[in-house]
């Protein structure tokens, strides 16, 4: 038991961190009250004693809002094996297990709901349009369990909310709308659901200034274009098994100031890879395998000093690994397999981690039969635009 304790208390204590980070800047840039005079102390009279200090009360408008919108949320939940809602009962919101009150942003003196925890519980179970009342959520945690439905629209009465996470459930629909009119949303996980249709463009930029974006394994469809990913600001892009269409813009040279991880692998995409990539130079992890790139690795992704995974397994890319890739100071990781590339240096043979089976490599070991390798040249050359896009594609 033991060593269960202490890994939630370390859970507890790290959201609570995380909560005072952001609620406490905005209460500290309250101005504070011009003291009192203090009156000239006779020598005979004694200090002043310091005002007593008192507990925020566990009775507001907020807490009561709360407590209407928790208990309809258990109303809401058919089932709960680890019985982390069965004490959501009485007024006192702020003992229930999974919520976490703090003072609030705009007053100090109320104490409200600012987190919510329920990750990796198996509740199944659907979110109500109530929820919408906990309009001071920072944290919304609810990945790993069976909720179903889609995001209330109430949601977007959450202006404070900084994280959300509802991975991996069953929620399904269209991309909830209100979403990317949330200002201060920063970390938004959707991955492992069943939702679908279009993948907005405000996801990337706009009204909402994500830092993280993961909404891979669900059904969306996302339209590339020079404007979609120029005006993220957003660190980590994962859109890996969804539909994507049109093709890498060079405008993705546009994040070099925030991006370190883009993983779209197994998304269609039919495209070049466009060398203004190379001016990602804070990216570390660049996954684009198992899609439909053609052309040549560009020279320039030698220019990205900070790489540590390089993964373009399972395209149609021609031509050799540039010397530059291979000479990365943190590469770590460097997977070409499955591609129909005629050579690689010797300095690759340096990289930890390689994998660059099923080539067309001389005198290489694993690579595809000589027939493979003829027939494919045999094909119509590829073509690059200056948009990314391939002019001719390979039969």
């Amino acid at each position: 038991m033991a060593p269960t304790t202490s890994k939630r208390g370390l859970r507890l204590l790290h959201l609570l961190l995380l909560l005072c980070l952001i609620l406490l800047p905005a209460s500290l840039s309250q101005p504070l009250p011009a003291p009192s005079p203090s009156p000239s102390p006779s020598p005979a009279s004694s200090p002043a004693p310091a005002p007593p200090t008192f507990p925020l009360s566990p009775f507001n408008d907020r807490l009561e809002a709360a407590y209407i919108a928790l208990q309809a949320w258990k109303h809401a939940i058919m089932e709960d094996p680890k019985n982390l809602t069965a004490d959501w009962c009485g007024p006192f919101v702020c003992n229930y297990t999974g919520i976490f009150c703090t003072a609030a942003r705009d007053d100090p003196h109320i104490l409200t709901v600012a987190g919510i925890d329920l990750n990796h519980g198996r509740i199944a179970g659907y979110l109500p349009d109530h929820i919408g009342l906990l309009a001071d959520l920072a944290l919304l945690h609810l990945n790993s369990n069976l909720f179903h439905g889609t995001l209330p629209g109430s949601m977007s009465h959450m202006h404070l909310l900084f994280e959300l996470d509802v991975s991996n459930n069953l929620l399904s629909g269209a991309f909830p709308s209100f979403l990317t009119s949330l200002p201060s949303l920063k970390y938004l996980d959707l991955r492992f659901n069943r939702f679908d249709g279009e993948l907005p463009d405000g996801v990337f930029g706009g009204k909402l200034s994500l830092d993280a974006l993961f909404a891979n394994n669900n059904k969306f469809n996302v339209t590339l274009s020079p404007g979609t990913l120029a005006n993220s600001t957003a660190s980590v892009i994962v859109l890996a098994n969804t539909e994507l269409a049109g093709c890498l813009p060079p405008t993705i040279a546009d994040m070099a100031d925030t991006l370190v991880e883009l993983v779209l692998l197994n998304t269609s995409i039919s495209s070049c890879i466009p060398p203004e990539i190379g001016k990602l130079r804070k990216l570390k992890v660049l996954d684009l395998s198992r899609n439909d790139l053609a052309g040549e690795l560009p020279e320039s992704i030698g220019d990205m000093e900070s790489l540590e995974v390089l993964n373009v397994a399972h395209n149609q890319l021609t031509g050799v690994v540039p010397t530059s890739i291979c000479m990365l100071p943190k590469l770590r990781n460097l997977t070409v397999a499955g591609n129909y590339l005629c050579g690689e240096p010797v300095s690759c043979l340096h990289v930890p981690l390689r994998d660059d089976r099923m080539n067309c490599i001389p005198e290489w070991p694993h690579q595809r039969t000589h027939e493979e390798c003829i027939a494919f040249e045999h094909r119509p050359p590829v073509h690059c635009g200056a948009n990314g896009c391939i002019l001719h594609h390979p039969l």
